[in-house]
C-alpha cells in the first residue's frame, strides 16, 4: 500500500502545482495532516482510503478542470488500485464539496474525515490567506460592503457568481464551523473559526464595512 500511496503523490504534485496558491500541493499536503490528527480519533477508519482520497480530492474540482489532466479513476487505474480501493476512494471524494451548502450526504467515516480535513484548511489563518490568494487569482474585489451575502444557492449560483472575497467568509467559512462531523474535527475548527471571527472584526474597524 505504501508504494501505491507513493506513487499516486509522485503523480498529482505536479498537477495541483498548476493550480494557484489557494489550492496547490501545499494544500493537499495540509489536508493531510488534518487527516492524520482526525484518524488518530477514528481508528475504526481506513486510513489508507482516507489518504489515497486527501490526494485525489481536487482533481477534478470544475475551478481546475483540464482537457489534459488525467481524471480520479484513470490515475487510481495507473498506480494499481483496485476496484474496490477504488470505488472506496471515489466514494469518500464525492461527499467532500461544500457546493454552496448542497454537499452530498455522506456514506463513511473516511469521507467524513475527508470532508472535516479539507474544511479545517478553509478556515483559521491559512483559510484566510487562501481566501484571498484565490480572490487575487480570480480577479475579485476584496471586499463591497453593498454586497449581501446569500443564504441559499445552487451550486451552479454559488459557482458563477463572482462575489467580493470578504462575502465568501459570510456563504461558506464561518458556516463550516458547525458543519464538522467527526469529533476531533469540531474540536480543531473551533480555535480556528475564533481566529476568523477576530479578523472580520479588526477588517470592519479598518475599513467601516
Amino acid at each position: 500500500m505504501e508504494a501505491i500511496l507513493h506513487k499516486c503523490r509522485q503523480f498529482v504534485e505536479g498537477i495541483y502545482n498548476e493550480f494557484d496558491g489557494s489550492h496547490d500541493f501545499a494544500h493537499i499536503e495540509r489536508v493531510l495532516k488534518n487527516a492524520e490528527e482526525i484518524l488518530t480519533e477514528e481508528p475504526s477508519a481506513n486510513g489508507d482510503v482516507v489518504r489515497l482520497a486527501v490526494f485525489l480530492h481536487d482533481i477534478e474540482d470544475a475551478k481546475y478542470q483540464s482537457a489534459n489532466n488525467p481524471s480520479v479513476t484513470e490515475i487510481l487505474q495507473a498506480i494499481g488500485a483496485s476496484k474496490e480501493l477504488s470505488q472506496a476512494v471515489i466514494a469518500c471524494i464525492d461527499s467532500v464539496s461544500f457546493s454552496g451548502g448542497n454537499a452530498k450526504d455522506l456514506t463513511s467515516i473516511e469521507g467524513a474525515i475527508v470532508r472535516d480535513a479539507d474544511r479545517l484548511d478553509a478556515i483559521g489563518a491559512i483559510g484566510i490567506a487562501r481566501t484571498f490568494a484565490f480572490g487575487g487569482a480570480r480577479g475579485r474585489k476584496l471586499y463591497d460592503a453593498s454586497e449581501i451575502a446569500r443564504d441559499q444557492m445552487s451550486e451552479a449560483e454559488y459557482r458563477d457568481k463572482k462575489t467580493a472575497s470578504v462575502t465568501h467568509f459570510y456563504e461558506k467559512l464561518l458556516l463550516l464551523k458547525d458543519l464538522m462531523v467527526t469529533t476531533e474535527g469540531k474540536r480543531l475548527a473551533e480555535q480556528r473559526h475564533d481566529y476568523m471571527v477576530g479578523f472580520l472584526k479588526q477588517l470592519e474597524r479598518e475599513t467601516g464595512l
